[in-house]
């Protein structure tokens, strides 16, 4: 089995990181540089900054907040939120980060997954995904930060990514996003039995035993959280350090 990798998600707004229940209820909670600074101490595997107003209100503070964190932090950095051309992806990477994260505009304009791969390479492509439970094993993919039901089913979706070069999926779950109840196990296994790219579990984690959970059940590469790591409830350290216990490989 690979290392499992555990990554701390900022959600980015005005600058400011910030976090909400379902996609509302948004409270500020600091900074974003030094967030990312003390996730990078605390030994994240990754560290992802989602712009999360940038579809919809056009493109903001977030490439001055990658340069910074790019000085201070000495992991991957993923950035996503208002992405829409090849050019905007260029700019991301140049500003410091190691991967954007491609959502909204994915769905839109799926020939950008495509051209992203072919120019910089599957690797710097990952394809987020807010998706909600519709039927037994069915779930629609929504866009523009969960307002807009594309009534698109995940399950062909994963696939069509896959198909067009992306290197990685990040899956949130609108269901179970910032319930603290754990991962959406059902969903995450039907995509990653789907897929043979990594999948990112995101959406739900409220507990120690949600991380070992997660990755018995599921073929997920890595689990993302925010809330429980922005409000100190736990440390990527007490993660990694549970799932060793139950014999779960981490970096």
């Amino acid at each position: 089995m690979l290392a499992k990798r555990i990554i701390p998600c900022l959600d980015v707004r005005d600058g400011k990181v910030v976090k909400g229940i379902n996609f509302v209820g948004i409270k500020e909670v600091g900074d974003p540089v030094e967030c990312a600074a003390e996730y990078n101490k605390q030994g994240a595997d990754e560290i992802v900054f989602y712009d999360i107003t940038a579809s919809y209100e056009g493109r903001g503070v977030i490439l001055d907040v990658v340069r910074e964190a790019a000085k201070k932090v000495f992991v991957p950095l993923t950035v996503g939120g208002g992405i829409t051309t090849v050019d905007d992806i260029r700019e991301i990477l140049r500003a410091g980060a190691d991967k954007v994260s491609v959502n909204s505009q994915a769905v839109k304009n799926p020939q950008l997954i495509k051209e992203g791969a072919d120019i910089f390479g599957s690797q710097c492509i990952c394809v987020g995904i807010d998706a909600k439970k519709i039927a037994d094993k069915r779930w629609t993919v929504f866009i523009n930060g969960g307002r807009v039901d594309m009534k698109l089913d995940l399950i062909d979706w994963v696939r069509e990514i896959e198909k067009l070069g992306a290197g990685e999926i990040c899956l949130n779950s609108m269901d179970a996003d910032g319930t603290k109840e754990g991962f959406d196990i059902e969903m995450l296994e039907a995509v990653c039995n789907a897929v043979t790219i990594p999948v990112i579990a995101s959406g739900g984690a409220g507990k120690l035993a949600d991380f070992p959970e997660v990755f018995e059940k599921t073929g997920s590469s890595a689990a993302l959280a925010a809330s429980l790591f922005h409000y100190r409830e736990l440390t990527v350290d007490d993660v990694k350090h549970e799932l060793k216990k139950h014999n779960i490989p981490v970096r």
